[in-house]
Parts: structure tokens; C-alpha cells; sequence
């Protein structure tokens, strides 16, 4: 039961109210941001703002594995005209906080609208417009009229360095064969054509007019890489097999980038099903074009981190398609350990132990570079879809009312929905999968299995291939899990000197499978 306030009392207490709220909006930081009057349209998209110490930087952007802190802001725009301006609340949507909490001192700052919405994926793009870096010198935040950056530029487009030499490239470019696909699978999920791209590497000696067939590797990319990424791995394959390093095979170089993040052929309410059109519609075709094998012993899967998940989840969901996988450094394949979180735990938090400690996310061997809690929070300032932690959920979680994956956990609090986990258990969840599933997956799986992993891994990744390493030696199943020790997420395929050697060990393997009366040696060993 309530007891009825006088009017003086609660004309004092909206007083109170009104004060506060002045105050609270007194402390909030906006920096103006202009589009430049070279623009020749209205432009929309997510507006970033990225604030760090120092000053001189050529850019100013978010990086995860630096110690030196960068701030962010960021608002949606959805129509700026040239010479229009937006006032960004650097306190409304910032990370790791507001910028009006810092400290007085030297600061740059650089605007970023992400005009595709790909931030969050793979960075800026040359799409995307930025403003020059604004230096900001003995600064302090609210002492004066807010910070002005102009939009006069398109970001410089990115391209991946290539080890090969001219020569190199020009030869392993004339064995790339860029494969563009409309699946009819797809079409039907989306109501609208959607193509499968892949690079076909063809080996050394195949010529259109032989007759000769090849074992055939598919391989996909990892989180943040897209289609170019996958050609210019596929050139350095090629390279490889040139130069007598791995046997002669056709490498199918897969895209897995989508808007929402990877969708790692796997089949989701949410992406559409992916591993459908892969081995129902993209397989065929390519088989039907290229002399490959075209048998079980013959097609063979390869990826690292989220590739790697994607291939050891096309193993276990296509066991009769595949005739072995070699996946390096995958994403979690059990979730009692994703990245170090218990999701199945009563209670379980993704940010924090039950004593309160955060859980770690990145390393760099025994330092801890970043926390669960503070990723999730950067990327939902840098988009609402794209990164890491949401391309989970667009691919495990069930839809929800809204059309989009319902969240796995709490972006403020880190509380698991068990509801959201145990969907994914049921449909994502390799070792639980393979465990319950057994019977009649089993027989196909048997001996077809392999993991590399570092005891170092940067994003902990070794103690969930731990627990389903587990989980398959008490199924006999045969399954071979390798721990490289030392070794991160970033250098577990050197061998010597040689930043690829691990990929020459596993084509020897995957050719021993496919061609068991006939024996292929390295020209020049890679150990």
C-alpha cells in the first residue's frame, strides 16, 4: 500500500529530478561530424568515432591485441547530406566508456562511417568515407565547444601482402579458376538468387584436355577474410605444389563471409542452409566441371579457426560426403568449454566466474590482452551485427520474434540464456552431436577426424578441442588431435622457417588416403 505525498513534497522531488537530469545531460561529450562538400550524395551508415593518447598516428582505429587502449563512439546516420552535420553523443553508445570520463592530456581522433556495415567483419573498407586525424592537444574533455571532423575521404583500400614473387603469382594465377554459383537451396530460403563463390586451384599438369583425376581439398577461411583472402591462399597452395612441396591436388578455396558474419556452411534458421547448398548444389557442379575424384576417399575438408569449425562441422554433419578433415585451431566443438566458458553451468555468466574474476578471451601466450566482456562490448559499439560473438548467434541461435537470432547471453551482464544454449547444444554442438549421435554417424566418421591446435592458442581454443578429443576416445572413434606446443592462433602452421609447413604434412596425409597404393615424398622435406 502506497502512502500519498504532499504537493510540496513532490514539487521538491520534481525539482530534484529536473536538477539531476540537467546535470546528467551537462556531462554528456558530443563531437560534430560534417560530411564534406566533396560528396555528391547523401550517405548513411554507422558513424564511428575513434579516440586514442598520443599524438602524430596516420590513423586512428580500434585494435583488440594492442595494449594501448582506443576509444569509440558510434551512431547510425541514415541520411547525411553534403555539408550536413551530426552531433555524436560520445556517451550514449561509447566504449570502454564515455569519452567525457577521460583524463586531461593529448588525444587523436578520426571519424569512420561505415557505410556497408562491414566494420565490425573486416574493418574499414573503400567504401567506408573518414576524416583526417584530428589531434587534440592538452585536452580536456568539456572544457569547450565540442571537436569538429570533416568526412573528406574514402579509406584506403586494404589488400594482403603476397609472398610470391611476379613470376609466382602470374603462374599460380593461370591455375585460379573464380567459380560463381546461384544455388537453388539458397534461392529458396531467401526468395532471391544467391551465389556460392569459390577459387578452384588446379594442380601443376592439369590440362583441360587430360584425363587424369585429382583428390580434391575444400578449404574455407577464417573470421574477418573474404573471397580475395581465399584466392591468394589458394595461389600460395598452388606455389607449394609447384615446387614439389605438397602433392598435386585441386583445392576448391571457399567464401564464408557474410553480412552477418561467417556462416560456415553450416545450416541455420538464420543464415539459411548453407551445408545443404554446398554439398547438394556447389559439389555437383564442380565435380560435373573438373575432373575431381568424385568419391568419398577423395574429397577431403581444410580450415583454420572458424574455417576450422565449418570443415570439422561439414565432417560431422556429412559424414558419407567427406572422406576426412583436417581442421586447425576450431572454434569451440564443445560447448562445456567455449573459450573457457561453461555455457551448460547453473548460472552460467560469460563475463564473469562464479567468484567474480573475469574470463580472459585474448592472449597472447601468458598475457591477457583482453576479457570476454570487453570484446562483447567493443563490437556492439562497432555494429549491431558482423562481429565475432553476434556470428555466433546468427548461426546457432533459434530466430526470434524480431526475425533475428535471439541472443546467447546478456551484453550488459554476461547472464547465459539456457533456453538460447540448449538449442545450440541441440544443433551445434560437435561433441555433444557426435556423442548422442553416434550410431548412426559413427561408421562415417571413424578415423576421419584430425584437429591441430596450440597449447598457446590466442583465443583459448585448446580446451574445448581438449573435451572433445575426450568425448571421441571414449567412442573409439579414431580421431587424431595434435597440440602444438607454444603455439597461438597466428603461428600454428609454421614449420622452421616456414610459416605454411604445417599445410605440407596434411596434403601428404590427405594423399595417402586417396592414393594408398601410391606413395608421394616431398622433393625437399619440410621438418
Amino acid at each position: 500500500m502506497k502512502t500519498p505525498r504532499s504537493p510540496l513534497v513532490s514539487c521538491f522531488a520534481l525539482l530534484v529530478l529536473f536538477a539531476s537530469t540537467a546535470v546528467a545531460q551537462q556531462t554528456h561529450l558530443f563531437f560534430r561530424v560534417t560530411l564534406g562538400p566533396q560528396a555528391t550524395a547523401p550517405a548513411s551508415g554507422r558513424l564511428l568515432i575513434f579516440l586514442t593518447e598520443g599524438t602524430g598516428a596516420p590513423e586512428v582505429d580500434d585494435n583488440p591485441f594492442a595494449p594501448k587502449p582506443v576509444y569509440i563512439a558510434a551512431t547510425e546516420v541514415t541520411h547525411l547530406e553534403s555539408g550536413g552535420s551530426v552531433d555524436v553523443d560520445t556517451d550514449n553508445l561509447a566504449y570502454p566508456e564515455g569519452f567525457s570520463q577521460l583524463k586531461p592530456g593529448d588525444y587523436q581522433a578520426q571519424a569512420v562511417l561505415d557505410v556497408d556495415h562491414t566494420y565490425n567483419y573486416s574493418g574499414r573498407n573503400s567504401n567506408d568515407l573518414i576524416s583526417p586525424v584530428l589531434a587534440l592537444k592538452a585536452w580536456t574533455p568539456g572544457s569547450g565547444s565540442e571537436p569538429s571532423l570533416v568526412l573528406t575521404d574514402h579509406a584506403p583500400e586494404r589488400k594482403r601482402p603476397s609472398s610470391l614473387t611476379p613470376a609466382e603469382e602470374q603462374a599460380a594465377g593461370a591455375h585460379a579458376h573464380l567459380e560463381e554459383f546461384v544455388s537453388p537451396a539458397l534461392r529458396k530460403f531467401f526468395g532471391r538468387p544467391i551465389t556460392m563463390r569459390a577459387w578452384v586451384i588446379l594442380p601443376p599438369g592439369y590440362e583441360a584436355s587430360g584425363k587424369e583425376r585429382y583428390p580434391t581439398v575444400y578449404w574455407t577461411h577464417g573470421f574477418s577474410a573474404t573471397l580475395p583472402y581465399a584466392k591468394l591462399t589458394g595461389e600460395s597452395i598452388y606455389t607449394r605444389m609447384a615446387q614439389h612441396k605438397m602433392p598435386p591436388m585441386i583445392w576448391v578455396m571457399l567464401d564464408e563471409s557474410w553480412t552477418t558474419g561467417t556462416h560456415e556452411f553450416a545450416d541455420s534458421v538464420n543464415n539459411g542452409p548453407w551445408g545443404a547448398a554446398l554439398t547438394g548444389d556447389f559439389l555437383p557442379y564442380l565435380e560435373a566441371k573438373y575432373r575431381m575424384d568424385g568419391k568419398v576417399s577423395g574429397r577431403f575438408l581444410e580450415g583454420h579457426s572458424s574455417g576450422g569449425w565449418a570443415t570439422l562441422q561439414l565432417q560431422v554433419n556429412y559424414p558419407k560426403i567427406f572422406g576426412g578433415t583436417w581442421s586447425t585451431s576450431p572454434d569451440p566443438s564443445d560447448f562445456h568449454d567455449f573459450t573457457g566458458v561453461d555455457l551448460y553451468a547453473p548460472h552460467a555468466n560469460v563475463y564473469h566466474r562464479p567468484d567474480g574474476t573475469a574470463y580472459p578471451l585474448v592472449r597472447d601466450h601468458g598475457q591477457v590482452i583482453a576479457t570476454f566482456e570487453q570484446f562483447s562490448k567493443m563490437e556492439r559499439v562497432l555494429g549491431d551485427y558482423g562481429g565475432q560473438i553476434a556470428s555466433f548467434e546468427w548461426v546457432f541461435s533459434p530466430r526470434g520474434g524480431d526475425g533475428r537470432p535471439l541472443k546467447m547471453f546478456d551484453r550488459d551482464s554476461g547472464d547465459v540464456d539456457p533456453a538460447v544454449v540448449a538449442y545450440w547444444r541441440d544443433h551445434y554442438d560437435l561433441a555433444h552431436k557426435v556423442e548422442t549421435e553416434w550410431s548412426t554417424r559413427g561408421p562415417g566418421l571413424r578415423g576421419k577426424i584430425h584437429v591441430y591446435v596450440g597449447t598457446a592458442d590466442t583465443f583459448y581454443l585448446d580446451g574445448a578441442a581438449h573435451k572433445f578429443d575426450g568425448v571421441l576416445k571414449g567412442l573409439n572413434a579414431g580421431a587424431h588431435f595434435t597440440y602444438i606446443d607454444g603455439r597461438t592462433h597466428f603461428d600454428l602452421y609454421k614449420v622452421g622457417n616456414d610459416r605454411m609447413g604445417l599445410l605440407d604434412e596434411i596434403a601428404a596425409q590427405m594423399w595417402a588416403v586417396a592414393r594408398p597404393g601410391k606413395p608421394w615424398k616431398p622433393a625437399v622435406a619440410s621438418r
